[in-house]
């Protein structure tokens, strides 16, 4: 019965747009946002909205941005309106631009008038879209289906960010995209130039509640493909011991975990007080680079922005055989150029974080770096605030009517 609600809510849902797709006009000045299909503020569209916030463009562009659950903390002249709801609908169908990071649903056809910007979420190490050869997903598709969906998405984009030659190549090819390639490297790795001082990174130490003397060990692993409890819910299960982490480390270091957006469970972090510091999983990552002394991830385009930094990365790849040879493949020879130590329990772990040498990876580093960060400036920003301007017109909303002036949160 719920299944069957859904279904019928869902075929309310498309209709709906269409029509109001074509009884509503393109709000020339409308820009929407979202991040981790509204799981977050965070990423390349919350960096490009702050940059035009702080052109005090906010109060000349209509911007909305979407989110799932409760609405965020957000700068500026800007509407909240809730993910799926009947005004999310209504605002994409009437924007004249979109900003996301991700996928939108499949039924919200792009109408003429309106401008996509795609950013896309990393550069890819595990292969994507067209590229892959198998799917173990939530949702039960088939891997030809999965491939048109994603092909059609793909299709919708009229821009794509880039943040390396690689990406513009691979993501050429697996999502078939045939639109203009924004080779800018990523708005949100602006910060890591513009605020890696150490009066910002004091500051966010305080806000983490980090403690004086103590390094921080951020942990940010991907998601597992055939890890899921329902429709686009994933759980994850490491292999990391956070017991002998804690024991062996603690003296030391702090430990920040930080899951992929896609990963749903609710984790108790009690047992680990004092070592292990939460915070709200809304939190942007890029601020918790700047912070975070060494990284551990695994399989996740997080090593790409981090490298920026130059600071100590160690790959935790407990998996690597299945990941690399069943899930998803790689786009490049991962024990090749990762550049730090590759581990496979937590005693490699800890082991390579006590006895880590810089010089043994140094050439690794350089290479990495040279080949997908070639585009990273802190400029990234700039240019992408350029394109908009020429899509989106800069009439002043006074002259909009009342419904453009209104601002606050929509549900």
């Amino acid at each position: 019965m719920i299944s069957l609600i859904k279904k019928c809510l869902r075929k309310a849902a498309i209709i709906y747009y269409r029509i109001i797709n074509v009884l509503l006009p393109v709000k020339e000045t409308r820009i929407v946002f979202s991040s981790s299909i509204g799981k977050s503020y965070s990423g390349n569209p919350r960096y490009i909205y702050e940059f035009l916030v702080r052109q005090k463009f906010d109060n000349i562009w209509d911007c909305i941005w979407f989110y799932e659950n409760e609405p965020f903390d957000i700068p500026g002249n800007v509407t909240q309106v809730k993910y799926r709801s009947l005004a999310y609908l209504r605002y994409m169908a009437t924007a004249r631009l979109w900003v996301f990071d991700g996928r939108q649903p499949a039924f919200l056809k792009r109408r003429p008038g309106t401008y996509y910007i795609q950013t896309w979420h990393g550069t890819p190490l595990k292969k994507l879209g067209l590229d892959l050869d198998a799917v173990f997903m939530s949702g039960g598709l088939s891997l030809e289906t999965y491939k048109k969906n994603f092909s059609d998405n793909a299709h919708t984009w009229d821009y794509l960010i880039s943040q390396n030659p690689f990406s513009t190549e691979t993501f050429r090819r697996c999502f078939d995209f045939r639109g203009q390639m924004l080779e800018h490297g990523y708005p949100r790795n602006d910060i890591l130039f513009r605020k890696n001082t150490p009066e910002f990174i004091n500051k966010k130490r305080r806000e983490l509640g980090v403690p004086d003397g103590k390094r921080v060990l951020l942990y940010a692993p991907t998601w597992r493909d055939d890890e899921f409890t329902g429709e686009q819910k994933y759980s994850f299960r490491p292999a990391m011991d956070f017991d002998m982490m804690m024991s062996e480390l603690k003296d030391e270091w702090v430990m920040l975990v930080k899951y992929h957006y896609l990963i749903q469970d609710a984790i108790d972090w009690t047992p680990y007080e004092g070592f292990v510091i939460q915070f709200d999983q809304s939190e942007d990552i890029a601020e918790l680079y700047l912070v975070a002394d060494a990284l551990v991830t695994d399989y996740s385009s997080v090593m790409f922005d981090y490298s920026i930094l130059e600071r100590p990365m160690y790959f935790f790849a407990y998996d690597l055989e299945k990941y690399a040879n069943t899930l998803r493949g790689f786009y490049f020879d991962y024990e090749e150029e990762m550049p730090g130590p590759i581990v496979k329990t937590t005693e490699e772990l800890i082991a390579s974080i006590d006895n880590f040498d810089p010089m043994a990876y140094a050439l690794k580093y350089l290479n990495f770096r040279k080949k997908y960060n070639p585009f990273d400036d802190g400029r990234a920003c700039t240019h992408v605030f350029s394109l908009m301007r020429k899509l989106v017109p800069t009439h002043n909303r006074s002259f909009m009517g009342f419904e453009s002036l209104k601002k606050g949160i929509h549900t």
